[in-house]
């Protein structure tokens, strides 16, 4: 399936997929992709069952299920029912990990073990909930357990459980009513439902398969129990990009996207959020997640500046590169790069009017301008700097989204005439003139010499 794309793009596209499925040795491999909203792409290699996969095709999606939990986490949040600074203690009482907050169990920083202290969890029927929380003894502790990221299977077995004891029902129920049914995902499933594919081993060193498990992980299934289909995945690349249907407010998104523990002004391949893995990637800023069971790999990577992302899914233990998705989408903006929309005038409240233009950080000149979509961009007027965007508030002040002053309140000072004469951005203030006299600069203001 495609819309619109050259013929020379879908070739190079079918040829980087054709090469994954060989080299990496798939019994099949799907790929899809989205741009504006639309799948606008995909392409399938190799066969489920005698018959090449479609997109209604379901394979096992592994660790992108826990993105579906992070999801109903932060929904409990935004109902106010829970902080991400609760202790785990407070909603799921009685492990070892009870002091840590919530917010680091999302982000694979609470110094939680991977694995369960059970059978291999992939493998095994599941244990119960009570049988797994008993697990999470001081022995499932790792060294150095703060403000380091060590994966943890484990820790999204705990917020599935989290979840239902706030629902009072179990995760997949609450996934279905609250995410997939609002976003018609009708196609992702806690187990699989015709058509779908059987997960295969690869012999290392002979062109061999075998069939692998698929046993239910009872309380551990939150990690990675979920399967799906490259029509369901489009949709929620398109949900992890902003496209939320309300499932979640596109802010709390972003907010799922930011990194939590490295500095975003810095140099960085690979962070965590909230429940997603962050790469950069050739200038490009990606969020998504992997995910792999035995017989199955996948990944799914959204470009939000861009409003483009990719996936794919294989019936394979091990052999695709989780490399594909960004590599496809490389080979789109090679192939067909996006093209800027016209530039046209737009309307402005004329009150921001007044707001724009130079304005002074001390001796460092800053400018403020209009954004098209209402905000107010602040940026240094040369070289690297401070810079935000803020977006109003219905109190007359405004709330920085990213950058340093991410988060941070803007008040607009006023002269006796009701000019703006001063920026009040969480105590540094702005104003016309450097150092302006008549502007409240703490310190005071001495004549320049």
């Amino acid at each position: 399936m495609s819309t619109s794309l050259l013929p020379t793009t879908e070739r190079a596209l079918l040829r980087r997929l054709a090469r994954e499925q060989r080299n990496g040795r798939a019994p099949s491999l799907i790929a899809g992709l989205v741009r504006d909203g639309e799948t606008i792409w995909v392409g399938t290699r190799g066969w489920v069952d005698g018959e090449s996969p479609t997109a209604d095709t379901q394979y096992r999606i592994g660790s992108i299920t826990k993105t579906f939990i992070a999801v109903l986490v932060m929904r409990l949040r935004d109902e106010g029912r829970l902080h991400l600074s609760d202790r785990v203690e407070d909603h799921v009482p009685g492990t070892a990990v009870g002091d840590r907050p919530i917010w680091q169990l999302l982000a694979h920083n609470s110094g939680l073990t991977a694995e369960p202290n059970t059978a291999w969890w992939e493998r095994t029927p599941g244990v119960g909930a009570e049988s797994l929380l008993d697990t999470i003894d001081k022995e499932a502790m790792r060294p150095h357990p703060q403000h380091v990221f060590h994966y943890s299977n484990v820790g999204f077995g705990l917020l599935g459980e989290l979840v239902a004891r706030h629902h009072g029902e179990d995760w997949a129920t609450v996934v279905r009513r609250e995410i997939l049914d609002p976003l018609e995902m009708t196609r992702t499933t806690p187990h699989p439902v015709a058509p779908h594919a059987r997960g295969w081993a690869v012999h290392p060193w002979a062109d061999l398969v075998q069939e692998e498990p698929t046993e239910d992980a009872g309380a551990m299934a939150p990690a990675g129990q979920l399967w799906s289909t490259v029509e369901d995945m489009t949709r929620w690349l398109r949900f992890l990009g902003g496209d939320t249907g309300e499932v979640l407010h596109p802010d709390t998104v972003t907010e799922m996207r930011t990194p939590t523990s490295v500095d975003d002004g810095g140099v960085w391949a690979a962070g965590m959020g909230l429940g997603l893995q962050l790469q950069r990637y050739r200038g490009r800023r990606l969020a998504g997640h992997s995910g792999s069971m035995p017989g199955f790999l996948a990944n799914l990577l959204t470009d939000p500046d861009e409003n483009s992302g990719a996936v794919f899914l294989a019936n394979a233990t091990a052999g695709p590169s989780g490399a594909l998705v960004a590599e496809l989408l490389d080979i789109l903006d090679e192939h067909e790069p996006r093209i800027p929309q016209p530039w046209q005038p737009a309307p402005v409240d004329p009150a921001l009017l007044e707001l724009t233009g130079l304005w002074y950080w001390g001796p460092t000149a800053h400018v403020v301008r209009i954004l098209p979509d209402g905000m107010l961009d602040l940026v240094p007027w040369q070289g690297k700097g401070r810079a935000s965007r803020f977006r109003p508030n219905a109190d007359g002040t405004w709330t920085g989204l990213d950058g340093y002053h991410r988060g941070e309140q803007l008040c607009v000072g006023r002269a006796a005439d009701g000019t703006p004469n001063h920026l009040d951005l969480n105590t540094f203030i702005f104003t016309r003139s450097p150092y302006d006299p008549d502007a409240p600069v703490p310190g005071g203001v001495e004549s320049w010499r």
